[in-house]
């Protein structure tokens, strides 16, 4: 029986190094990962991380540099997909940190940056970028929250955040200053805004879960 294959997406921009150790960490002898820029690859394979860091701009920049965008666009949909931080925000619309540059538009909906006078409950400034550990709120009993507390801490590193159109593609949600998208979910996509990869016990869970679930919600 040949090994199943998950292939990390890389064009240039994201922590991949981090991606692909904490995917190998989990995996265990039945999964193959690959780090690649080869659409048949992409293609070929069984899942698809797709992690990103960065500017809408830049990152759909690398990805048409890299002849990607319709390999990773043919993906969505037809196999497991786990989108990272940009690799979240790049699937809406647009972003109003790059007018003009359009996203993937699996989602709908924009990102926007979070207020430079954001505040918490006490009035205290927050700073932009939201960096460090918070708690996601889970808003669907989605397979990849499986054995992971809701509340749970993650870690984000991130200015601007996702305004979906469709509430109900919102699977996990988190706070810093206002309540924002943690999390959305799709068919056969789950994508967070927060680093799994850099998130200890419960990010670690999350990968596991993504390499078990079959893709439905």
């Amino acid at each position: 029986m040949s090994a199943e294959t998950v292939a990390v997406v890389d064009y240039g921009m994201g922590n991949l190094r981090s991606v692909s150790k904490a995917v190998e960490h989990v995996a265990g002898s039945r999964v193959e990962v690959r780090v690649t820029d080869d659409a048949r690859v992409i293609e070929n394979a069984d899942r698809v991380v797709f992690p990103g860091q960065g500017a809408m701009r830049d990152c759909m920049a690398e990805l048409a540099a890299h002849r990607l965008v319709e390999p990773v666009r043919g993906c969505l949909g037809v196999k497991p997909v786990l989108g990272i931080c940009m690799g979240l925000q790049v699937l809406f619309d647009s972003s109003d940190e790059d007018p003009g540059t359009p996203g993937f538009g699996w989602l709908a909906g924009h990102s926007i940056r979070f207020p430079s006078d954001t505040t918490d409950g006490q009035g205290r400034r927050l700073k932009v970028p939201h960096m460090g550990w918070n708690r996601v709120r889970q808003r669907s009993d989605h397979p990849l929250w499986r054995g992971i507390d809701d509340a749970e801490r993650f870690y984000f590193v991130h200015s601007y955040h996702a305004c979906p159109d469709d509430d109900a593609s919102v699977a996990g949600t988190s706070e810093h200053g206002v309540e924002f998208t943690a999390a959305a979910a799709a068919e056969q996509l789950f994508a967070v805004q927060f680093h799994p990869e850099k998130s200890q016990r419960a990010g670690l869970a999350l990968l596991a879960n993504f390499l078990a679930w079959d893709g439905r919600g």
